[in-house]
Order: C-alpha cells, then structure tokens, then sequence
C-alpha cells in the first residue's frame, strides 16, 4: 500500500488528518475550528464536510491498489443532516466494490458520535501516468 497525503497540501490546509487506513476502509478526521471553517451561518461550511469525505474515500480505495493504479472522484451523492459545529469531526469511508476500472465507496461522518452526512461514491480506477510511475 502506497503512503496517502505525503504531498497532500489541499488536506493539510484544509486540517485533515489520518486517522486510520487500509484493507479497503480509511478513518479521518478534522478539528472544525469557527474563525477557519465556518459559513456566514454559522456552522462548518459544507465543503469541509464534502472534503473530509471524499479524501477519506480516496484513502479507502486507494489502500487497494497496486503503485501503478490511481483514483478520481466520478461522482459523489452527499446528504447533509444536521450542521457541524465546532469540535472533531470524524469520518469513517469504506469500499463497497471495486471492479477493475470503477468502484464504490460509502462514507459517515460522525460528530461526537451522531451523523451528520452521509456519503456513496463511484471512483475511476486506471493506470498512473508514466511520467509519475517510479
């Protein structure tokens, strides 16, 4: 399994963190702080939830797959349930199925144990470019 986020910047300024991570599951997380995640309404802005999700589905498949493989998001169906506030923010993303060129990861995301979003998305599975191959 090939290290997650070593490079990752977009995570690292968002906030998120690895929790845990492999055969096909990924655990992450993220402390929703008010002054850097909140809307105008305020609660966490939906797209840090929507972040934290789709890297962690990212993680779960990508613990699957052999060096020369990688991922894109295809599409991701997101539910909102209730808004996040401050404190950690933990989401748990698993593969449903893989196939060989797609596949579908479900996600929870957990605040002080109660759901607040739910997430199932379908991922594009094909060769790494040859350039990044190494």
């Amino acid at each position: 399994m090939r290290p997650f986020g070593q490079d990752f910047h977009f995570a690292r300024t968002l906030g998120l963190q690895m929790v845990e991570r492999g055969d096909g599951r990924c655990r992450m997380a993220i402390d929703i702080e008010r002054e850097r995640h909140f809307n105008p309404q305020g609660v966490a802005h939906g797209g840090v939830a929507y972040s934290l999700a789709d890297t962690a589905m990212g993680g779960a498949i990508t613990s699957l797959l052999a060096d020369d493989l990688w991922c894109a998001t295809l599409e991701i169906k997101f539910n909102y349930h209730v808004g996040v506030r401050e404190g950690r923010l933990i989401c748990d993303a698993t593969v449903l199925h893989q196939g060989k060129r797609v596949a579908n990861i479900d996600a929870r995301l957990f605040q002080d144990d109660r759901l607040v979003a739910s997430a199932n998305g379908n991922f594009a599975i094909f060769p790494a470019p040859q350039a990044h191959q190494a």
